[in-house]
């Protein structure tokens, strides 16, 4: 499978993969090499990577608990201790090895320590694959509030490879399906058409490559979010809003970041019937795809109050509006976009209904 250039690095596929970065470490003779992992991926997926070396490489292990609740300033913290007491420098090599907590974290804490160290991101969940470990973004939460500390920085190297995915819950890879059919949404009718039915057919690697290539050359286009990239973030300003109530209030189960986003792209497609052009047909068929991967979560109006206060901390405000990513049509997004409280409620109760 071909290799995907991205900003001044490159997505990388399989074997091919692994053997680039082989490359690079010699290349570039690290004084010490770190895999950041949480204990899931610690059991399940290091020895996967050890698999792809002739040899285990020769690095310190430094494992976290899962979970978004540990994608904090705190877990940096002690991670860059962990890395300074152990003979950190500014010629150290990260790895990243997980989803998109570590992928994000990791970035970030590579970014910063020593004002900036190499990286490189293996994601090992289909979230990540597709989403979270391509475009350069990395942070942290700040509280329940999600990604509001972070920097824009791009790893070395980034390997793709579906292994990973054979321990994936079927939750999880849900998950990122639902960012890969945001990116048929957005940018791409006949691709839409085409993964609306992956879990019924089709090679799940070819699909990966495509949504990988969409959301790369979105990122090429607008690599610091000035315009374009704002699409990407369809279904996220309702979505990780709901993400953030839901992993605190303690009356609801946590929901996945694609499960919480699917319930923000179903209530943006009806806020477009109004705002864009979007057709209804369409609209329908967008909720009809989704509920048919994802289980509905009754939303009351006490918990629509409180998902529609967290919006004001949404990245793409401006000025007291809260602005959001909006559909002309499947395929084509329109972004800033304005939106009042009722036609946030009454986005809720086209997704409740």
């Amino acid at each position: 499978m071909n290799k995907i250039k991205a900003n001044n690095y490159f997505v990388e596929f399989k074997q091919e993969g692994f053997d680039s970065l082989k490359k690079l470490i010699i290349d570039n003779n690290y004084s010490s090499i770190f895999i950041i992992a949480d204990s899931n991926t610690k059991k399940h997926c290091l020895a996967v990577l050890n698999k792809k070396f002739s040899e285990s490489i020769k690095a310190e292990l430094i494992s976290i608990p899962p979970g978004e609740e540990n994608k904090t300033i705190n877990s940096c913290q002690r991670i860059w201790k962990t890395l300074s007491d152990k003979g950190g420098d500014r010629k150290s090599l990260i790895l990243n090895l997980g989803g998109g907590v570590i992928t994000d974290m990791g970035g970030f804490i590579a970014s910063t320590f020593k004002r900036g160290i190499d990286f490189v991101n293996i994601p090992t969940t289909l979230l990540s694959m597709v989403d979270a470990s391509i475009g350069g973004k990395t942070g942290v939460d700040l509280g329940a509030i999600k990604n509001q500390i972070g920097v824009i920085s791009n790893p070395k190297l980034v390997i793709i490879d579906t292994e990973f995915l054979k321990t994936l819950s079927e939750r999880e890879f849900k998950s990122g399906y639902s960012e890969m059919l945001k990116h048929g949404l957005i940018y791409d009718a006949v691709y839409w058409n085409n993964i609306s039915n992956i879990l019924n057919n089709g090679d799940l690697s070819t699909f990966i490559h495509k949504s990988i290539e969409i959301k790369n050359n979105i990122v090429l286009k607008d690599p610091y979010e000035n315009g374009l990239r704002k699409v990407l973030n369809f279904g996220h300003t309702i979505g990780h809003a709901i993400e953030s109530y839901f992993i605190k209030a303690d009356h609801l189960i946590k929901l996945t970041h694609g499960e919480a986003i699917a319930i923000g792209m179903i209530v943006e497609t009806s806020i477009s019937l109004s705002k864009c052009s979007l057709k209804q047909s369409e609209a329908n068929e967008i909720k009809s795809v989704f509920n048919s991967i994802f289980s509905k979560i009754k939303i009351s109006d006490q918990d629509q109050e409180n998902i529609i206060s967290l919006m004001k901390f949404d990245k793409k405000n401006s000025h007291g509006n809260i602005n959001f990513v909006l559909l002309n049509s499947i395929g084509e997004a329109s972004i800033d976009n304005v939106v009042s409280v009722d036609q946030i409620k009454n986005g809720f109760d086209f997704y409740n209904s």
